[in-house]
This record gives structure tokens, C-alpha cells and sequence, in this order.
């Protein structure tokens, strides 16, 4: 373990791999990610304020509710560097082309990307913006970007404690396994905030249906390539955070 000297260090270490912003912090020995890992859903409610900001701002300059929405997504993707996107493409094209786990996992390992990551990233983009336009005003939405994005990432971490990553080397094997007590810092703080955001009854229900297509997601690839990978995480967040805002469209 590193020598890090409290939380304040542990969130600078989630935003500096969470993020682009240079914050002067990585993670230089294996299991310092996953000792950090509680203050991903605190990083992720900061990129939700700041894509927010950008729906806000697109709407007071006159844009109609859907260009402002697809704005606030690029927003977070400029902030995050693409970082779960680029998972989410991955996944995709190795789930979807590989024909068992060892092509699966080299598909995913491939930076180009194929048929399924491009339509999922397609998919990916035009639902999220989709669903902040239903939500309409800038304050609906930016309270349901701040809670998709905290509790996409506050569900992370229970996903590295409860499976194993599918290789021995890569980011997952080298972020290292959270301690129970991390994993369920990280959920409780992600469902405060989308609670808190979205209220106690629409909120409920957005976690409910986010923590179950988690849930499928993490299953899947547990069946498929015999647990994680850092991009099976960048698929796990990006459906969190459709759910969350196509939830909180719905309610």
C-alpha cells in the first residue's frame, strides 16, 4: 500500500483516474485504486455538476432542450477523456464478436473499434441526451446528471468486491480489491446523492433499476470472460448512468 495520508489523498487519486483535470495524483502501487475507490461517486457527482453547468448554460443561450442535452454529455465526456466510453466500446465488440473467452478478451484489449462498440457508443450518447431532453428544464436535469453520474460510479466498486478480474495483469488486476467497508462507503454515498437529488420516491426507484442492470451487466461477464476488466467497469458506468437518467425521465 502507498503513503497516502487520508481522504483527502484517496480523492485525489479517484479524480486524477476518474477525470482529466490535473490534479497531480495517480496511483503508483497496486490496491491504492481500490483503497480510493469510496470517493468515485464523489468525483462523479462533480463531473454531473460541471456537465450540468454546460446543459445550463446551452439552454440560456437559446438552444432547444436536446442539442443542450447532447452538450451536457460531451461535457462529461471531455472531462472524463472518453475514459467509460472507451470501456464501453470495448466490451461491446468483444462480447459481441469474440467467439470464446480468450478471443473475447483480445478483442476488448484491440484499441480499434468495431460494429458493436461504435452502436453502442451511438446508443450510448443519443439516450442520454434523449432522456435530459424529456427532463426539459435545467434544473431537472442537472439534478438527474449529478445523481447518474455519482451513482454509476458509487456502483463500481461493489462490482470489484463481489468478482474477480478476468486477467491476471491490466487495470483491474492492478486497481486491486476493495475492502467491504470501501465497497459499501462508495454505494451508500452514490444512493445518497441520487436520493438526495431526485427525491426519496423517484430516486428508489432509479437505484432499483440501476443496480439491477449493473447487476446483468456484471453476470454477463462473469459468464462470458470469467469476471472484470477495466472496460467491463466503463460498460458497468455507462449503463448505470442511461438507467439513472432514463429513470428519472420516466418518474
Amino acid at each position: 500500500m502507498d503513503a497516502r495520508r487520508g481522504p483527502f489523498d484517496d480523492f485525489l487519486i479517484a479524480t486524477g483516474l476518474l477525470t482529466v483535470l490535473p490534479v497531480g495524483a495517480t496511483a503508483t502501487e497496486d490496491g491504492a485504486i481500490a483503497a480510493a475507490a469510496w470517493a468515485f461517486p464523489l468525483v462523479g457527482a462533480g463531473v454531473g455538476g460541471l456537465a450540468a453547468i454546460a446543459f445550463l448554460v446551452a439552454e440560456t443561450l437559446g438552444l432547444a432542450a436536446l442539442p443542450s442535452g447532447l452538450l451536457a454529455v460531451a461535457a462529461g465526456i471531455a472531462l472524463t477523456g472518453a475514459f467509460h466510453e472507451d470501456g464501453l466500446a470495448d466490451t461491446a465488440d468483444g462480447l459481441g464478436g469474440g467467439s470464446d473467452r480468450a478471443a473475447k478478451l483480445a478483442i476488448m484489449r484491440d484499441s480499434r473499434h468495431g460494429t458493436f462498440g461504435i452502436l453502442a457508443l451511438v446508443l450510448s450518447v443519443a439516450l442520454r441526451a434523449a432522456a435530459l431532453a424529456a427532463l426539459g428544464d435545467p434544473l431537472h436535469a442537472g439534478l438527474a446528471l449529478i445523481a447518474a453520474h455519482a451513482a454509476s460510479r458509487g456502483a463500481l466498486p461493489p462490482v470489484m468486491r463481489l468478482s474477480s478480474p478476468a486477467r491476471p495483469d491490466g487495470l483491474a488486476a492492478a486497481a486491486g480489491r476493495p475492502r467491504r467497508a470501501v465497497a459499501v462507503a462508495a454505494a451508500a454515498i452514490g444512493a445518497a446523492v441520487a436520493l438526495a437529488m431526485l427525491g426519496p420516491r423517484a430516486g428508489a426507484v432509479a437505484l432499483a433499476l440501476t443496480g439491477g442492470a449493473i447487476a446483468l451487466a456484471a453476470i454477463l461477464a462473469q459468464r462470458q470472460i470469467g469476471g472484470y476488466t477495466g472496460d467491463v467497469l466503463g460498460l458497468c458506468q455507462q449503463l448505470g448512468e442511461i438507467v439513472m437518467l432514463l429513470a428519472a425521465a420516466a418518474t
